[in-house]
This record gives structure tokens, sequence and C-alpha cells, in this order.
């Protein structure tokens, strides 16, 4: 098995963000994780990816072994965090990989920075017009047509409650059914793994924040409800490898689509056979054979 080390460094804003340095070869590729997730996550891809990768694995502000001083209001912030990240450990160009909320961090940084970044793979990631929250009525249905728009209402978000009440008594058995129910629906890891990812939940300090982030973020041409377009998408010029799996729970198909069609031609969606919202779990080889083949 390959050397992986858990490290932290300073960025250049006070902030100390943890991660994970897997030895290997010439070819480097940075991970970003999604919410209630950190570099943990991506133990299997870290593991058993191939060696010709040398990979690195950020823990964003706010999850895992990383500061949280500061409160995000934006995914652009946890981007710049990434980008003061990778000036301090010196990575110039490389590839970058996020899945789910971090798809949207990847997509932000590769729309900003696009000469640091030489291809991007997008896992189960959320839209390029973000992901939508909505605001409940009294039975906690949510109202498809009133869109969330501040973060004191996402704070008091029916969804923020249940799961920071969880974060607040340790709560394994809520996050272990929350996930068997939508990430991993199809198979599980093992007991051990399984163990150690619901340990690594309980690290989040910033819910209400990434639920904000997610619902306001738009690098679309076209406004929505909680955030006006920027039209960044145009900007990413890397290839471009979007991966959605076709049980999917969390991130709908059209999401997948949405990206496609705003980064354009440099986008192509592949479809993974069996698969929900965690490749990693649920078709490992399917999953590292995609990544390889198009970034190497």
């Amino acid at each position: 098995m390959p050397k992986v080390e858990l490290k932290t460094v300073q960025i250049a804003n006070g902030e100390t963000l943890g991660y994970r340095e897997r030895e290997g070869g010439e070819s480097v590729l940075l991970l970003i994780h999604g919410n209630m997730n950190s570099s943990k996550h991506w133990d299997l891809v870290l593991e058993n990816a191939d060696p010709r990768f040398k990979i690195y694995a950020v823990d964003l502000r706010g999850f895992g072994i990383s500061t949280y001083n500061n409160r995000i209001d934006s995914l652009r912030d946890f981007s710049e965090d990434v980008k003061l990240f990778v000036d301090e450990i010196g990575l110039k160009r490389f590839s970058l990989m996020g899945w789910s909320t971090g798809g949207g961090v990847a997509m932000q940084f590769a729309a900003d920075y696009p000469e640091r970044v030489e291809k991007l793979v997008l896992m189960a990631s959320m839209s390029t017009r973000g992901y939508p929250f909505y605001v409940e009525d009294e039975q906690g249905r949510p109202d498809l047509l009133r869109r969330v728009k501040t973060k004191s209402e996402m704070e008091r978000h029916g969804k923020t409650l249940a799961v920071n009440s969880a974060y607040e008594r340790k709560d394994k058995e809520f996050l272990t059914a929350l996930y068997n129910a939508v990430i991993y629906d199809r198979h599980r890891p093992d007991p051990a793994r399984y163990a150690e990812y619901l340990d690594d939940m309980l690290t989040q300090r910033n819910l209400a924040d990434v639920y904000h982030a997610l619902n306001t973020f738009n690098i679309s041409a076209a406004d929505h409800e909680a955030g006006a377009g920027s039209n960044a998408a145009a900007n990413i010029q890397a290839p471009t490898l979007v991966l959605w799996g076709e049980y999917d729970r969390v991130v709908p198909k059209q999401m997948a689509l949405d990206i496609v069609e705003d980064i354009g031609d440099n986008a192509e969606l592949i479809v993974l056979k069996g698969c929900g919202h965690s490749p990693l779990v649920d078709d490992l080889d399917q999953l590292l054979r995609r990544v390889t083949d198009f970034l190497l």
C-alpha cells in the first residue's frame, strides 16, 4: 500500500488546513471532498489509485483537522483557501478532482485560475447553478417555488437543524441512517472504515454556512432566485470529465447536464453504471479506470 501522510499547513489568511499526501509519480492530482466529509473519505482512492499519481487531498476550512477561524459565505471562500494552500505547498499546475460540494469548489477554482488546472474531474458534483434549498411550510414540506435566500433562513432550515442536532449529540445512529438512505444505499463501506467515516463527519463545524454557499452558488450565465449568474463557468479551460452515478439520490442527472451545458465543449459526461453518490464504495474499479484513462 502506498504511503499516505496526514499533515497540516498554515495558509496566508491565518487558517490551518489539514491534508493527506500520497507518494506517487509525476502526475499531480488534488482531491477536494464533499459536505459532511473530509480528506478521510478519499481513503480508497488514496490507497488504490495508479502509482503514477502523486495525490494530495485537502480538508476544507471547518472540516477534518482544518481550522474554522473565520466563517465562509461562499464556495469561493473555499476555493481561495485552496489557492493559498497550493501556493504554500508549491503546486504550480495539477489536475483537480472534486466530489459533490467539492465539485463546486473545484469548478470555482478552475474558473478563477485556469492556468493552474491541467484537467478537471467532477464526481457526483453539484451543479454550476448551485444546489437549491427551498423554504419549508409548517409541515416541513419544501415549497419548490420559493428558494431560501439568506444565511439566517438557512440556519433555521429543517435540514440544518436536524443534522446540526445530530452533530451536537454525536448521534452516529442518525448519521448512519442518513448515509444508508442516500449515500451508501447501494453498497456500504466495511464496518471499520464506516466507523472512521462517522467519527470524521462529527468534525464538521460549518454546516449552515456550507448549505448557504451551495444554495447561492451560480457560475452559469443565468440568474436564479438565490444568486446572480457570474458566467464564470465559461472561463473553465481544462478538459473536464463529469462523472455521475446512475442511481445517485443526492445529485440528479440534470445537474450533471447543467455542468456540461455551462462549461461547454471542454466537458464530457460519463454515467457510472451501478453507482450512486459514492462511486468509491459502489464500484471503485470502474471509478479509477475512468479517472486514470482521462488523466493519463
